[in-house]
C-alpha cells in the first residue's frame, strides 16, 4: 500500500564528543583502561520513558558505532543494562534482530554486521519494560563483537571482545499535551515504535548533524463509521474520510514557521523527487514553540486553510488550519511530532504523552503490512468497550477518539 513518506526539549540535545566507559561486567566499578576499538556512544545525551497504550513503558533511541581499528569488527551483541544496577538486563539484540537495527549513516539498512576500520553505523534502540518496574535514571550498554585488539596488533586478527559504553540519562517528566483533531476514529499510521517504521528509521544529516525529527512521529488518519478511510475514488482527495478535518493547537504556544501556498498531491502518488526541499517536504504546515525548548509540527495541511500565521499566539484546542495531502506524502494526513527544536527536521523528536483520549481498538500490524492501499474495511479490531486513557502515548495503529475541546 503507499506509505507516506515520512514527511526536541533542550535536554535532549546531540551528543558531543565520545564517552566510553568500561565497567567490570561484575559490578559497577571502573575497570583499569583498555582499548576499545569499537568506539560507541549515544546519539543523544538523554532519552525519554514514556507510557505506551499497551500498558507498558517504552524507551527509544540510537547509538553511533565506530570502527577505531583496522581490523574489521563484527558486531555479536548489545544488552542495555540499568546502569546502576548491572546484573539487571533490560533489552538484548543479537543474531538478525541485531543486524536489522543497524543502518548507515545515509539512512540505509545494513547488510552485514561487519564494520570496517573508519567506518561508522547508527545503531536503533526501542525496548519495553513493565508499568510496575523500577524506572532506571540511567543506561549503560554492554557490547560483544570480534574485533582488533592494541594498535600493535596484527591488523586482521580479530578477537573476542567486550565492554561497557555509552552511558544514557533517562528523563521521566514528559511534556503533557492536548490533542492535535477531535472526534472518533482517529488512526495512529507509521507510529512508534519498531525499527521498520518510516519514521522510527530516518535519521537524515541536517546542519551538520544527524537528527531523528520524526522519532516518534504519527501520521493520524481516520475510520468513518463503516471503518472506511476513503469512499470510491481513492485518487480523490475528498473522498478520504479524515480530509479537511480541523488541526488544533495541542498547548499554548507561539506560531513561529509556516507554510500555506502549496497544492494537495493527488492521492495514491508522490511528488517528483527533484521538486523536494528542506522547506517544502512536510508540505503546508504551522510549527509552534510550546515552550522550555519543545517545538509541536503539523504537516500536509490545506492550502489555503491555515488560519495562524508567525508571530501568533494561540491557546490549546485553536483551530490551526485543516487536514490535507501536501508535500511529500501519498494519502491525506496528518503528520505531528514534537520535536526539541524549531526546525522540522534540523531537530531531535521527543516523546510525549496525551492529557485524555479514548482507546477504540487496533488494526492488526499484518493486516496493514499485507494490504495493498488504504482502500477497505479497517475496523475488525475494535474494542467492545472502549478504554478511557489518560497520559499515555498511542501507539503504532491505535484508534482512538480525541476529546472535543473547549
Amino acid at each position: 500500500m503507499p506509505r507516506m513518506k515520512p514527511c526536541y526539549r533542550k535536554w535532549l540535545g546531540v551528543f558531543i564528543g565520545i564517552c566510553v566507559v568500561a565497567l567490570l561486567l561484575g559490578g559497577a566499578n571502573p575497570a583499569a583502561d583498555t582499548f576499545t576499538p569499537l568506539v560507541v556512544s549515544p546519539l543523544t545525551t538523554n532519552t525519554g520513558i514514556f507510557l505506551g497504550t499497551d500498558g507498558r513503558l517504552h524507551v527509544v533511541y540510537e547509538l553511533v558505532l565506530t570502527n577505531a581499528n583496522a581490523t574489521p569488527a563484527t558486531m555479536k551483541k548489545i544488552e542495555v543494562f540499568d546502569a546502576s544496577d548491572v546484573s539487571r538486563v533490560l533489552a538484548s539484540f543479537e543474531g538478525a534482530d541485531l543486524l536489522s537495527r543497524l543502518r548507515t549513516t545515509g539512512n540505509t539498512t545494513s547488510e552485514s554486521p561487519v564494520i570496517e576500520f573508519n567506518g561508522t553505523r547508527l545503531f536503533l534502540i526501542n525496548f519495553a519494560i513493565d508499568a510496575t518496574s523500577k524506572i532506571p535514571e540511567r543506561l549503560t550498554h554492554h557490547v560483544e563483537l570480534l574485533g582488533g585488539g592494541t594498535p600493535g596488533s596484527k591488523p586482521g586478527t580479530a578477537l573476542p571482545l567486550s565492554y561497557f559504553a555509552a552511558p544514557l540519562h533517562v528523563i521521566q517528566n514528559l511534556v503533557r499535551i492536548g490533542p492535535p483533531l477531535a472526534g472518533k476514529g482517529w488512526v495512529a499510521v507509521n507510529g512508534c515504535c519498531e525499527v521498520a517504521g518510516v519514521h522510527r528509521s530516518t535519521g537524515l544529516p541536517i546542519n551538520g548533524r544527524i537528527y531523528f525529527a520524526q522519532r516518534y512521529a504519527i501520521d493520524w488518519m481516520r475510520l468513518d463509521k463503516d471503518g472506511l478511510m476513503v469512499h470510491g475514488d481513492a485518487s480523490d482527495v475528498n473522498n478520504y474520510t479524515d480530509y479537511g478535518a480541523d488541526v488544533l493547537a495541542v498547548a499554548r504556544g507561539k506560531v513561529v514557521s509556516t507554510l500555506d501556498t502549496l497544492d494537495d498531491q493527488k492521492p495514491g502518488t508522490l511528488p517528483d523527487p527533484s521538486a523536494i526541499n528542506l522547506e517544502n517536504v512536510d508540505g503546508n504546515h504551522v510549527i509552534l514553540d510550546i515552550g522550555d525548548g519543545l517545538y509541536a509540527m503539523y504537516a500536509h495541511m490545506q492550502k489555503g486553510s491555515l488560519q495562524v500565521k508567525p508571530g501568533d499566539q494561540v491557546r490549546r484546542g485553536q483551530v490551526l488550519g485543516k487536514l490535507g495531502n501536501t508535500g511529500n506524502t501519498s494519502a491525506p494526513h496528518l503528520h505531528f511530532q514534537i520535536m526539541g527544536g524549531p526546525s522540522a527536521l534540523g531537530s531531535n523528536g521527543v516523546p510525549y504523552i496525551v492529557d485524555a483520549f479514548t482507546l477504540e481498538g487496533e488494526i492488526a500490524e499484518k493486516q496493514y503490512e499485507a494490504a495493498p492501499s488504504v482502500e477497505g474495511v479497517w475496523n475488525q479490531g475494535m474494542l467492545p468497550a472502549p478504554s478511557d486513557r489518560h497520559g499515555q502515548f498511542p501507539l503504532n495503529l491505535t484508534i482512538v477518539e480525541f476529546p472535543e475541546e473547549k
